[in-house]
């Protein structure tokens, strides 16, 4: 380890040699070498070095020794502090020689002396906290007592002088660089204790300078003397040593010169060498290459190479029997897979993969022309072989055509393979099969609609002109009026039909509807199995390949991409491959396309059934709108063509209901009173049956709310008619009318207990007691009139001032003029009257509503109300003078009852 002698040595020659010719001073330095050279023997140095005032600028150098001359010290690197990021002593016990530095990248030191890591780590701290402005750097893992002591060299350099002399406990920062500025020479080991053996041989030094300093002339006299002596007898031997020398540097030389030569051999060894070196890489690349290169292309050949016994069957195909069928749909398995190998693109301009392509091109087209023609054949001779049986059954059933899917279900695979390999001919075979079942499914619907309609009812069995009502001879033997109209008597109504024939007909709508489920629905699921309907073809190209050149690929590409870009997307938000849900609806369409062709005639047929019945009785509408909506709702495909036959049907069928409803209001608005009519009005009396048999069609319908719907207003529009119409009645008070519909209302909505008509109930009730109070006191009046007026008058004096007691005293309301006015009405006359009155009222109601005995209760109450308001009057205007009525409420009780009994 180096001393603090060997520090001061080294520090005065570099201040020396390096930093004085520049005028910089030299305030620390240690003796380092990089962490991986731990063991090598060249001096480094860090330092830090300032230049004089009055503006001293510090820097970091890095300073490296000479490896000719040993003397020669050169400055390699020079940083500025506020260049330095951190530095890092690794770990803060005094034994660790390491430490980081920051700087432009990270340097890592091992310090040969700790005492010199320890005194340039203080010092480079002390620099930098008072030059640095701005961010300074940090320091990790250094004792804190080494950033705030000062250099540690001196404080071993004090302890270690003569004397042991006590430092000054503080020194300003200036007299620190004073101090580490001063140039010494450290006296040696040897030195030192030399000049401690001389001191203590000589301590009269102390008393005598002058003796002591003779004493020493004397030595050094005698030293001298010594020298010479020594150096002239040792010139001969120098001379010789000289001579050796000289030997040396020859032989030095001439082993240089071999050394040289040897240079110069491994040089010329050492090209040849990289020559050689490169030329095995080369080899290898070729080697990796070809091995590569014979992979690609044995994997190119067993990708296009087709067995000859497929080819065999790819040229003559047996189609007919199950073996020759199996091995033709392997084989174009084969091709198909072979056309689509995954091969790179580079590798598809070689010739031999165009010849292959070629040939497979060829074996494609006749394989595809075989198969097509066969198919066609087929679809051609199983149309025909089923449209030549007669139809014998007179059941109402769908014939099912299953043998049909039986015969075509093995050459499924062969369809794939042409909807893949062949779009033209794959397109065409499926026109043919459409054209060639159609004509089956055509004859078996309209056959099965014919028995259909022949079956619904008695009436309508004839013909299919008959059913649909198109002869002017029918037309003229019947009435204009649609059999239901609301607003119409019933006597005027055209001819319609039962009951029974509305359930006849709902039942079998009800299996017309569930036959031809199975049979559409059957046949759905065949054509998306056999023609792959479920998998949407990736392009537009007749044949989809990978052995196609790059430039027909990108034309496809970029076809590809205008087609999709040109239908809307179902999202902004989904990645650049077709939407899922566009990919179900071009399926969707693409099935119900097919299924159009087959079942062409299915819609206008099951519209043209439905229509022919609505026409001779517009109720079937309801049966109708109830069996298809069941129909609907329970598809488990809602985007299937029958379902989809069904709600286009549905549609028509909705609408021909709201104009049936629409018909209904409007006569319910536009009825006019015939001559002869009674007091119920006919929309109230036609009402009843109307509802009760829509509640029977709609009591469990999903489409209930519909005809809740047209209740509210049908049932309004009915309130509103018959405030109108009780005015035009020619013989039945108004009142009457009023009470006795607005009565048969409320019973018809009280008994059909719809819990939307609550409200219109409740109205109905409402104007029915109006109705009942205006009759009661516009037609009973007021029996008692006479007494009436008089206690009217009795009630103008009061109201005059008079009071009650003194009534009697006027003359005009004396008792004799109250007892002449009672006179005037025994009890044999009001029995009379109110005989007379019962007859009035028996002749204006109606029995049907049979209000006679409510309307004359009613009557009755209001007698008694009469009654108790004279005997009131009486009891306060004329008290203690002993007048009363001739009769009591029981003889008016008694008289209702009897004149009730007696009719």
């Amino acid at each position: 380890m180096l001393t603090i002698g060997t520090l001061a040595n080294i520090k005065h020659i570099l201040q020396k040699e390096l930093f004085d010719g520049s005028g910089e001073r030299l305030l620390s330095v240690v003796t380092v070498t990089k962490t991986f050279k731990k063991k090598d023997k060249r001096a480094c140095y860090l330092c830090v070095v300032t230049t004089a005032p009055p503006v001293p600028v510090v820097t970091l150098c890095l300073i490296k020794q000479s490896e000719q001359r040993e003397s020669e010290y050169k400055r390699k690197r020079s940083w500025q502090l506020d260049e330095i990021k951190w530095v890092d002593g690794r770990n803060e016990q005094f034994e660790t020689h390491e430490f980081d530095i920051q700087l432009e990248k990270l340097y890592k030191w091992y310090a040969l002396n700790l005492h010199e890591r320890q005194n340039f780590l203080a010092v480079l701290n002390r620099q930098i906290q008072k030059f640095v402005r701005g961010v300074r750097a940090e320091f990790r893992n250094v004792p804190i007592a080494w950033l705030s002591e000062k250099s540690p060299e001196k404080i071993a350099a004090g302890r270690a002088g003569p004397g042991n002399v006590t430092q000054k406990p503080t020194n300003t920062d200036d007299e620190e660089d004073e101090e580490e500025a001063q140039e010494f020479t450290a006296l040696t080991d040897k030195e030192a204790n030399e000049l401690g053996k001389l001191f203590s041989e000589c301590d009269f030094a102390i008393k005598d300078a002058e003796q002591f300093i003779e004493q020493l002339s004397r030595e050094l006299h005698d030293l001298d003397g010594a020298n010479m002596q020594s150096v002239l007898a040792s010139e001969q031997k120098v001379l010789k040593m000289m001579e050796h020398i000289d030997n040396a540097i020859t032989e030095a030389d001439k082993f240089e010169t071999r050394l040289d030569t040897y240079e110069d051999i491994l040089g010329h060894v050492k090209e040849t060498m990289e020559k050689i070196g490169g030329k095995n890489a080369m080899i290898e690349i070729a080697n990796n290459n070809n091995i590569k290169l014979m992979k690609e292309l044995n994997k190119v050949i067993s990708q296009l190479d087709l067995p000859h016994s497929q080819q065999q069957a790819l040229d003559d195909p047996d189609l007919k029997t199950a073996v020759g069928r199996k091995a033709a749909i392997a084989a174009a398995q084969c091709l198909q897979q072979a056309m689509n190998s995954d091969i790179d693109p580079s590798l598809l301009r070689l010739e031999a993969v165009q010849d292959q392509r070629k040939r497979f091109e060829k074996w494609k087209q006749k394989f595809s022309g075989t198969v097509s023609r066969f198919l066609n054949n087929l679809f051609i001779h199983l149309g025909n072989e089923i449209g030549d049986m007669p139809l014998t059954s007179t059941e109402l059933t769908l014939p099912n055509h299953s043998n049909v899917h039986r015969e075509l279900t093995p050459y499924t695979e062969l369809m794939h393979w042409s909807k893949a390999m062949d779009r033209k001919t794959y397109d065409g075979l499926m026109r043919v099969y459409t054209a060639s079942l159609s004509k089956i499914y055509d004859r078996d619907v309209r056959n099965f609609f014919n028995l259909a309609k022949m079956q619904v009812s008695d009436k309508l069995r004839s013909s299919r002109e008959d059913l649909d009502m198109s002869t002017s001879s029918r037309k003229s033997a019947v009435s204009t009026i649609p059999y239901g109209t609301l607003g119409i008597n019933r006597d005027q109504w055209g001819p319609g039909v039962d009951s029974a024939d509305r359930v006849r007909f709902d039942a079998l709508l009800e299996k017309v509807l569930a036959e031809l489920e199975p049979i559409a629905l059957q046949e759905q699921l065949f054509c998306i199995n056999f023609f792959q309907m479920d998998v949407i073809s990736p392009t537009t190209k007749n044949t989809q390949t990978t052995l196609e050149m790059e430039k027909d690929r990108g034309i496809e590409m970029s076809q590809s991409f205008n087609a999709s870009t040109a239908s809307p997307t179902s999202g902004t938000t989904e990645g650049a491959a077709v939407p899922q849900k566009r990919i179900d609806r071009q399926i969707n369409e693409d099935v119900r396309k097919l299924m159009m062709g087959l079942f062409g005639c299915l819609e206008p047929e099951l519209v043209s059934f439905i229509q022919s019945f609505e026409r001779v009785d517009s109720f079937y509408s309801l049966y109708v709108l109830v069996r298809l909506t069941q129909h609907v709702m329970s598809a488990q495909d809602t985007h299937s063509f029958l379902s989809m036959t069904f709600a286009s049907a549905l549609v028509q069928v909705k609408r021909n209901f709201d104009r049936f409803m629409q018909q209904q209001l409007q006569s319910i608005k536009e009825a006019k009173l015939p001559k002869r009519s009674k007091a119920i009005l006919p929309y109230v009396e036609n009402f009843e049956n109307f509802a009760q048999t829509a509640e029977g069609i709609f009591r469990k319908s999903d489409r209930r709310t519909d005809m809740e719907k047209w209740y509210l207003q049908l049932v309004n529009a009915i309130f509103e008619g018959i405030s109108i119409h009780s005015q035009e009645h020619p013989k039945t008070p108004s009142q009457v009318v009023r009470m006795e519909n607005y009565h048969h209302m409320y019973a018809l909505l009280a008994q059909l207990k719809v819990p939307g008509l609550d409200a219109l109930k409740k109205e109905a009730k409402a104007r029915y007691n109006d109705a009942l109070k205006a009759y009661v006191t516009q037609y009973f009046g007021r029996p008692l009139e006479k007494l009436n007026l008089f206690f009217e008058g009795v009630q103008q004096k009061v109201a005059q001032g008079v009071k009650e007691t003194e009534i009697s005293y006027q003359m005009a309301f004396s008792k004799q003029e109250l007892r002449k006015v009672i006179s005037q009405y025994p009890a044999r006359e009001v029995k009379k009257g109110l005989e007379n009155l019962y007859k009035k009222v028996d002749k204006h109601l109606c029995e049907e509503e049979n209000l006679l005995q409510v309307v004359w209760h009613a009557m009755q109450e209001e007698f008694i109300a009469q009654y108790n308001y004279l005997e009131e009057r009486i009891q306060k205007c004329y008290a203690g003078a002993m007048i009363n009525l001739e009769f009591n409420i029981q003889d008016i009780l008694n008289f209702f009852s009897d004149i009730a009994r007696s009719h």
